[in-house]
């Protein structure tokens, strides 16, 4: 079996997906080849320049490559039609949701106007961390834990 494709989807300036990609990288860069997805240009320059394996950007590149990976993570507003300031189109949005890859998402509500009841309030390099593990325990359990 080949290596697991996980998309790392990201906008704006790419900072979180950044972060993702070389906590990844760090643990699993033997696992896994990882697909920098950018809304835009600049989001997907620097999550290539953070170690992502391949990039594309835009509307059709995420729309085309949320079918074929084997995982796919960013922050929530990923799944939630124009969040990013508007850079999460409703195709995207569905494109993401629809996959049958599994996705793990940090609850950012920042910029998607969304509250979770019960969210965790821990920083962002913890959810990070989190969110690795998870990916980590699913390349090797094959289940999303609870």
């Amino acid at each position: 079996m080949g290596k697991s494709v996980i998309a790392v989807i990201d906008g704006l300036g790419g900072g979180i997906g950044c972060a993702i990609i070389k906590a990844l990288k760090g643990t699993l860069s033997e696992e896994v080849e990882i697909l920098a997805l950018g809304t835009n240009a600049t989001a997907t320059q620097a999550m290539l320049k953070a170690g992502g394996d391949k990039g594309a950007s835009g509307e059709n590149a995420i729309v085309l490559n949320s079918r074929n990976v084997d995982i796919i993570v960013g922050t929530l507003g990923i799944v939630l039609a124009n969040s990013m300031l508007g850079e999460i189109t409703p195709k995207m949005a569905e494109a993401i949701t629809s996959s049958k890859a599994v996705k793990f998402l940090i609850p950012m509500k920042n910029l998607c106007r969304v509250s979770i009841v019960g969210e965790s309030k821990e920083p962002i390099p913890k959810l990070i961390e989190e969110l690795v593990s998870e990916v980590r325990r699913y390349l090797k359990e094959g289940e999303v834990s609870p």
